[in-house]
Formats: C-alpha cells, sequence, structure tokens
C-alpha cells in the first residue's frame, strides 16, 4: 500500500537537510585542517615577502589557504544557521506541547493532560506517604452571564476564577480547565488532614464569590465543589485518576442539588443515588412511550352542602420496575428532562375520555407545569385534546401555581385569556405561598382560588394559618372568586372552614386519590354517571373545533 502524499515529501526533506549539514562540517573541518597545513607553509613567505626578503609564497600554496579560508567562513555561517534553527525548533516543539497540554484561555492543564499529570503526581505523593485530594469546581450560573452579558464577559469570568483558585492552590497541586466552566484541582496534603481540604474547599468558594468588574457590570459568580481523595496503602481509598475524576463529579453533583455554592466529600450512597436517577430519566422516557403513566383522580366537595362537584386529576407512574410513584417523584425529573409536556396531555388525554363518562354536573381539574405555559402553542394543544374526547370544556379546569406568574405575566395571560374565550376556567393554585399582587388577581381572569394546603391542613392549632384563610376568604369574595380549600384532613379542619366562609374542599377526609376503575364504581354506586356515554362529539366540544380548525388556518 502506498504511502500517504502528506508523508512521502518529509522523510526525504529531513534527511537530506541531515546529510547536507554532515558534508558541511567534513568540508569545514577538512578546511581547517589543510588551513593549518597550508597556513604553516605560506604565512611565513607572506610575512617575508612584506619585509622584502622574499619573492612571495607559491600561488599553488596562497590559492589553497584562501580556499581553505572561504571554506571554514562557509562552514561557520552553516554552523551559525544551524543553532538557529534547532532554537526555533525546540521553541515550536514548547510551543506545541503547551498548546497541546494547557487551556489558551485560562492557562490551567486541559482535560487531556489532567489524567497523565494526576497519574504521575498519585505515584509521587504515595510514593512520599502522602495522600491526594481530587476537587471538581463547577460554576453555578455561568450560562446565565454567558447568555445575558455575552461571551466576551463568560471568558473573563473564566480567567478571572482560574486566577482566583490557581491563587489559593498549594504547592506541587494542579489545576486544570476540564471544559466549559468545570475545573479540576489535584492537591497532595498529609495523610489523615484531610480538615486541610475542606478549608482548602471553603476558601475557594469565598474568594471565587468576590463579583467580577466587566465594562460596566458586575457579575456575581458562584461555584460548587466534589471532593474525592486518594490515600496510600488504604485499598478501599486508592483510585486512579479517572476514578477520582468520577467520584469527584459525583460529589459535586450532590452539592449542586443540595443548594449549590457548597461543596461534599463523595460517599459510595451518591454513585447508588445517581444510578437510580439515571435509571429514573430512562424509565420516565420510556413510561410515556409506553403509556404507564396513568390518572388518579381526587374527590371535590361543596362544603357547604356536602355533595361531590367533582374530581382533580392526580398522575401517578405505574412503573413495571417500581410499582405505583407519586408525582413529588417523577415530575421534577419529567421537567429537567425535557419530557414534561408530552406526560402531562398524555395523561390528561387520559382523564378527558374518563370524565366523560361521568355525570355532567362534574367537573375535571389538571394541574399544569410552569414549564408548559412556555409553550406559545400550549392553548391549542388543549383545545385538540378536548376535541380529540369529546368533553365539554365548561367542566374543564387548569390550575396554574402562583409561581408561574413571575415568569412572564405577558405570556400568562395571554394563554388565560385564549383558554377561557373557549370556556375552559381557570384556577390559581397555592394561593398564598407566593408574591402574586392584589393587582395580578384583579387583571388576570382567575375564575378561582386555591388556598395552599400548608394553611388549610394546620387551621385547628395554628391561630396564623386561620388568619390567613380567613383573609384570604375575604379577598375571594371582595374579587367575586370562589375557593377550594386543599388539605381537608380531618373533621376539626372542615369544621374550621366552614367557621370561615363558603368552600370547595378536598383532602383525605373524604378519601384517599384512586384511578379510573374505583372512580367509576363510586360514581356507579352514587348514580353520578352520565344516562348516555355518548362517544359523539357534543357541541360545546363541536364549536372549540370549530374554533380550533379557524385558529389553524389563520396560522
Amino acid at each position: 500500500m502506498p504511502h500517504p502524499p502528506s508523508s512521502e515529501p518529509r522523510l526525504p526533506s529531513k534527511f537530506g537537510s541531515a546529510e547536507r549539514d554532515i558534508v558541511a562540517l567534513g568540508i569545514a573541518t577538512a578546511a581547517i585542517i589543510m588551513f593549518v597545513g597550508t597556513g604553516g607553509s605560506v604565512m611565513p613567505d607572506i610575512v617575508r615577502r612584506l619585509g622584502g626578503m622574499s619573492s612571495g609564497p607559491d600561488p599553488m600554496l596562497t590559492n589553497a589557504l584562501l580556499l581553505n579560508i572561504a571554506l571554514i567562513i562557509f562552514g561557520w555561517r552553516r554552523y551559525r544557521e544551524l543553532t538557529v534553527e534547532v532554537a526555533e525548533r525546540r521553541r515550536a516543539e514548547q510551543q506545541a506541547r503547551l498548546l497541546a497540554e494547557t487551556d489558551p484561555l485560562t492557562g490551567c492543564l486541559n482535560r487531556r493532560s489532567t489524567s497523565a499529570a494526576t497519574e504521575a503526581l498519585i505515584a509521587e505523593c504515595h510514593a512520599r506517604g502522602e495522600s491526594i485530594a481530587f476537587l471538581i469546581l463547577d460554576l453555578d450560573n455561568f450560562k446565565q452571564i454567558n447568555d445575558l452579558n455575552g461571551h466576551l464577559a463568560g471568558d473573563t469570568v473564566l480567567q478571572t476564577v482560574a486566577a482566583r483558585v490557581r491563587g489559593e492552590m498549594p504547592e506541587r497541586a494542579l489545576l486544570a480547565r476540564l471544559g466549559g466552566d468545570e475545573f479540576a484541582c489535584v492537591v497532595p496534603f498529609a495523610r489523615g488532614r484531610s480538615d486541610r481540604i475542606d478549608q482548602l474547599a471553603a476558601s475557594i468558594i469565598e474568594r471565587v464569590n468576590a463579583p467580577i468588574e466587566w465594562e460596566a457590570a458586575t457579575l456575581d459568580v458562584t461555584v460548587s465543589i466534589g471532593l474525592t481523595r486518594s490515600e496510600p496503602g488504604d485499598t478501599a481509598c486508592e483510585a486512579d485518576a479517572e476514578a477520582l475524576l468520577h467520584m469527584a463529579d459525583i460529589a459535586m453533583y450532590n452539592s449542586k442539588k443540595r443548594g449549590r455554592n457548597r461543596y461534599h466529600w463523595f460517599e459510595s450512597a451518591m454513585e447508588n443515588e445517581l444510578r437510580f436517577r439515571s435509571e429514573l430519566e430512562s424509565g420516565i422516557r420510556h413510561g410515556v412511550a409506553r403509556g404507564e403513566f396513568i390518572p388518579y383522580y381526587e374527590q371535590q366537595i361543596d362544603l357547604r352542602t356536602g355533595l361531590l362537584v367533582g374530581f382533580e386529576m392526580l398522575a401517578r407512574w405505574q412503573s413495571p420496575q417500581l410499582g405505583l410513584i407519586g408525582p413529588d417523584i417523577f415530575i421534577p425529573v419529567a421537567e429537567e428532562i425535557g419530557v414534561i409536556a408530552e406526560l402531562s396531555e398524555s395523561v390528561i388525554a387520559q382523564a378527558l375520555v374518563d370524565a366523560r363518562a361521568w355525570d355532567a354536573s362534574l367537573t375535571l381539574s389538571v394541574n399544569i407545569s410552569p414549564l408548559q405555559l412556555r409553550d406559545p402553542w400550549f392553548a391549542q394543544k388543549m383545545l385538540r385534546l378536548l376535541v380529540e374526547a369529546g368533553f365539554p370544556p365548561q367542566r374543564f379546569e387548569i390550575e396554574i401555581t402562583e409561581s408561574c406568574l413571575h415568569e412572564n405575566i405577558g405570556v400568562v395571560r395571554s394563554l388565560i385569556t385564549s383558554l377561557k374565550n373557549q370556556g375552559i376556567k381557570i384556577s390559581l393554585d397555592d394561593f398564598g405561598t407566593g408574591y402574586s399582587s392584589l393587582a395580578q388577581l384583579r387583571t388576570l381572569p382567575f375564575d378561582r382560588i386555591k388556598i395552599d394546603r400548608s394553611f388549610v391542613s394546620s387551621l385547628p392549632a395554628n391561630h396564623d394559618s386561620a388568619t390567613i384563610v380567613q383573609a384570604i376568604t375575604a379577598l375571594g369574595e371582595g374579587l367575586g372568586l370562589p375557593i377550594t380549600a386543599e388539605g381537608i384532613e380531618n373533621p376539626e379542619i372542615l369544621e374550621e372552614l366552614r367557621k370561615l366562609g363558603s368552600f370547595k374542599g378536598q383532602g383525605y377526609l373524604y378519601g384517599y386519590p384512586e384511578d379510573a376503575a374505583h372512580t367509576r364504581r363510586k360514581l356507579a354506586e352514587l348514580q353520578l354517571l352520565a344516562k348516555v356515554d355518548d362517544p359523539a362529539m357534543s357541541a360545546p366540544a363541536a364549536t372549540v373545533a370549530g374554533t380550533l380548525a379557524a385558529t389553524r388556518k389563520q396560522a
């Protein structure tokens, strides 16, 4: 097989240059030897000729001497050129090595060279009986700084952070930038003195937290750190560079999860937790596709009459491996991995089909993730689900949390208005836990307020909770908004609520959430199933279908 064209000219050129240098060196050496020989014969004749005591040297010897001098000058010149060439080549090699082993922005080691440098330091320290600490540092809000101020500001932050961390490093320690906003430190320390590493991590956090001035802005940065160590002679604590990096990374992730701007040492339980998290993410992705997420229904009661008036739909995950899992486990993960919209819509679609078989007096309420309200097509998606299920929009209520009002009030107002125009009711959930103002309640067209269960469940024993519930009740009456109280768990709470006003309530006092089959049996016993479960689209749903079609045509 022929060699690649790019490699063919290099070897002949390299060896040709070496051969020429050897020939030039040989010629210069021979010239010096000849110069010494001929010069000893010719130079005395030249001196005598200048003194008028001789007719001059032999012309042949004179020419040979001149030739020797020319060859010596040539050899010296070539020697100088060779010296410069070697020096330049060494500088180029050093520069190439520097570029290959360091990060050009911060001057730290790069990810490629970190492993070998760490292994060398581990071997050196273990031979001395010293321990090694491996630290992973990750900036907490770096993406936001980049997005708001530009990449030049981000580069300034990285350079400043690297300089600040380098200033805290002890002698012989290594500092590397692994990529993005992630750094690694490898620090030798005396065996049994891990408290020195705790002090170092705390100092780094404090130093990095200092504001960074950039142009007209002040940039605030925090850092999360994961720590692990390698102890000489302790097989349970000895680890190579890759293992240390893995463990420190897990500890850093744990610091992020616990609030950021802090450090944590690696523990084996963290790895098990991370593995479970990975399995959970995979299970959720596959579970959405397989229809493993199903609706459960919690009763909503008119506290004045005691009659059942509707249900709130609560999602559950019927996992083949893990069993029945509540939303407090899978909802945050689904939001982080970006499948919450697909999950929510699939469960709502099932709930609408179930609720179509209920009596026309019963309503269905569903919770919506704040992330779904960022979708400009959210209203159209809800209308499509209503049309496909043939469910009347007047019996459908969407609950949004108070925190949604602070993200983008303009988008929220537009979505609420769009949904209400089609007859869908909107409820403000968890009221009292956020910071919504009276102006927002007045300008946003809500149909209902839901008092957070934390206030309701503590009513009998907590005077402050009673005062808050009373104030919210008065506010609802003043604005003409009916109120739902969550968390009614015993008769004492129910009695207190009845004293404060007229509510729709829900809670464990009326039973735990149940799946579709149990809910249907309960409604059959109460004679609250639809008289005719007609799969044809109802008139209100048909109206929605026409509106949705018109919206799509305009788009």
